[in-house]
């Protein structure tokens, strides 16, 4: 008989995996049409436990992945999912059974002990002809594009072999990709790596630094003349951990730091900044300013107090759910010709939330339009974000999506309306988990505003658990 899954929270309701992977060639648009130029696939990516954890250590993170791709094509849509099929996916499939804890440290069951871990649960991303499910201690998952089905493991023809950010950046002019890789010297180490790879998916550049400390570092942020490396006290502290203590735990005493390089530059000339004590799961976007003779970088993130769903270095007691981990979006700017090592911090709204996403069009460029997922209904555990967010960062003016009540919505993505259309127009994407029915839609909205509500809702064959990210891949 097969094990039952626990009563966690982070098991149950919408957050509980599906155990069927399927595909629906034809879905029922239920409400309104998609738009006619609208043709191309958004992936979706999140944690789905193929098998119960092995003891009562289970966090969120580190559920297998499993990938949603909903498919656009002439005012058509379909489904598929696939679990991402990892050497960890396949050992496990293979046994029948759990081999790899879902609890952060937790030893690896009996037949366990040499298989590589690797969730890429997080992000999924096109690049260079290639679909990569992404985790940010791993190598990147290739996947064809179409069919979900597996590629391998993806070492850039062999020549970076190490952890790879979810959060990869994607300049809009070059094509290039950039990301880095947190304790890439091994366990614990502070030593962090950087690469980027051109628009064909080739690898030009890999250089390694160390950090001020050892610690979780979930994204960057890029412009498009600088690189910022936020380093921030959700510390890995291997003397901790050999006493027994949590792998990752919030320690305020080392402050936060952020390095910043010019992308043309060494990464020995990486300039430390230092300010208080906080966490960013994920920036919005940053851009260089040229004013007077003097350059500045200017970063949007949303800023939490403490690091939500991690426990206290110190052993005190902290509130480590997900619902209710109160963030804000704020405006971070760096004088790179000051006399300082301080920066500003200036708030830019005053509704809180999560997944911030822009038109990437606009990637590590001056923007105007934000989008992200937030609450406005009194929480609940297992029901974490109600309501979409369009945000005119010059007028400040705010619209909504409230899909109402029952219905929760997960991160948001931009399509732009077409290539050459200004910023900001075109469509909002989501997933709204409808609870009465346990299922999914697929919703479009109209970012002209979208407070009207959906012009197109797509009902899917399936729920999309809670996931992280995902993105949008337009028609070749």
């Amino acid at each position: 008989m097969s094990k039952p899954f626990p009563n966690n929270p982070m098991l149950q309701g919408n957050f509980a995996p599906v155990m069927a992977e399927c595909a629906a060639p034809d879905l029922i648009v239920a409400e309104g049409e998609i738009p006619a130029g609208m043709n191309g696939t958004l992936y979706r990516n999140g944690p789905n436990p193929m098998f119960p954890p092995l003891g009562n250590q289970h966090h969120w993170f580190l559920g297998e992945g499993m990938i949603h791709a909903i498919h656009l094509e002439d005012g058509k849509a379909s489904y598929r999912n696939r679990w991402v099929q990892t050497e960890q996916y396949r050992a496990q499939r293979k046994a029948g059974h759990r081999l790899i804890g879902t609890g952060f440290g937790e030893p690896p069951a009996p037949g366990g002990e040499g298989v590589a871990h690797n969730v890429a649960n997080t992000n999924v991303v096109w690049h260079g002809g290639k679909l990569l499910a992404l985790d940010e201690g791993s190598r990147p998952f290739a996947m064809d594009g179409d069919t979900l089905e597996p590629k391998g493991s993806w070492t850039f023809e062999g020549k970076y072999e190490g952890p790879m950010t979810a959060h990869p950046k994607f300049d809009p002019k070059t094509g290039e990709m950039l990301f880095f890789g947190y304790m890439a010297a091994g366990p614990g180490t502070p030593d962090i790596s950087y690469q980027v790879v051109d628009a064909s998916g080739r690898l030009t550049r890999s250089e390694m630094f160390k950090a001020p400390y050892a610690s979780m570092v979930h994204d960057f942020i890029t412009t498009d003349e600088h690189v910022i490396f936020p380093i921030f006290p959700a510390t890995i502290d291997v003397e901790r951990i050999m006493k027994g203590g949590p792998v990752i735990a919030w320690d305020p005493s080392v402050g936060t730091r952020v390095g910043i390089m010019a992308r043309n530059a060494s990464v020995e000339t990486i300039r430390w900044f230092e300010g208080d004590p906080c966490y960013v799961y994920h920036p919005m976007n940053a851009w260089t300013v040229h004013e007077g003779g003097k350059t500045k970088v200017v970063a949007d993130v949303m800023k939490y107090d403490r690091v939500p769903l991690f426990p206290n270095a110190d052993g005190s007691k902290a509130d480590t759910r997900f619902e209710g981990a109160a963030s804000v979006l704020v405006r971070w700017t760096f004088d790179l010709d000051g006399n300082t090592n301080a920066y500003s911090e200036e708030q830019l709204t005053d509704l809180g939330g999560e997944f911030p996403r822009l038109d990437e069009r606009f990637t590590g460029l001056g923007y105007r339009h934000g989008f992200y997922a937030a609450n406005t209904r009194p929480l609940s555990a297992g029901k974490p974000f109600d309501t979409l967010v369009h945000l005119d960062l010059a007028t400040g003016k705010r619209r909504t999506f409230d899909p109402g009540a029952g219905r929760y919505v997960m991160e948001p993505v931009f399509v732009p309306r077409s290539a050459a259309a200004p910023e900001g127009d075109g469509w909002l994407t989501t997933l709204v988990y409808d609870e009465a029915r346990n299922l999914s839609d697929f919703v479009v909205l109209d970012t002209d505003d979208i407070s009207k509500g959906p012009i197109a809702r797509v009902e899917l064959p399936t729920r999309v658990p809670f996931g992280f990210h995902g993105n949008w891949r337009g028609a070749a």
